[in-house]
């Protein structure tokens, strides 16, 4: 299983060269420990907002339609990272990892079938990320964020998704490579130890 959930903001594409940086920085991490890439939603979730403002979308149906923007910026980190591989639940995350892949998750499906989220605009990718990092045991996540964000960067909900034994990291683009070297360097003195 995953030992850390990085998630990806699509925020990212906001700036120039920075999605390019943080995907080379997560090549490099996985070859230091095993993980789960959750994508965030991006340009795509906020076409979905901007349409809930201007046509009051139910509920229901704008979470759904959040959680499939996600998926669908999973296929655009899935084809610009080095190694990575489609995933949609814990099954496929495991084989992925045991041929030395990197998964990235398209989690619709999966949250389709457990529905374990408020459909509410509180929950965003962050919580997603948080409850995918509990059901998988993983022991970190870190949530890449925008350069230069400030400020309440975690969603409503998150504090109430995330285990209480997961290490939690906010990391905007111009911090990932010193966060993943940390890491990089906690993992190589735990099998170490080991």
């Amino acid at each position: 299983m995953p030992d850390v959930i990085v998630k990806v903001g699509g925020g990212l594409l906001s700036t120039a060269g920075d999605l390019d940086g943080v995907l080379a920085a997560l090549s490099a991490l996985a070859r230091w420990c095993r993980l789960l890439i959750v994508p965030g939603g991006g340009p795509f979730a906020d076409a979905v907002r901007a349409v809930d403002r201007n046509r009051a979308i139910p509920d229901d149906a704008a979470h759904w339609m959040a959680v499939l923007a996600m998926d669908q910026y999973a296929h655009l980190l899935a084809a610009r990272l080095d190694g990575a591989e489609i995933v949609a639940d814990l099954a496929e995350t495991r084989s992925a990892l045991a041929a030395h892949r990197i998964p990235v998750l398209t989690a619709y499906k999966w949250l389709r079938d457990e529905d374990p989220l408020p459909h509410t605009w509180d929950v965003t990718s962050d919580s997603i990320a948080a409850w995918v990092a509990g059901v998988s045991g993983a022991r970190e996540i870190v949530l890449v964020k925008p350069r230069g964000a400030t400020g309440d960067l975690l969603d409503a909900y998150f504090a109430r998704a995330i285990p209480s034994h997961v290490r939690t990291t906010i990391a905007t683009a111009e911090q990932v490579g010193d966060v993943f070297r940390d890491i990089a360097a906690r993992s190589t003195r735990n099998v170490e130890t080991a």
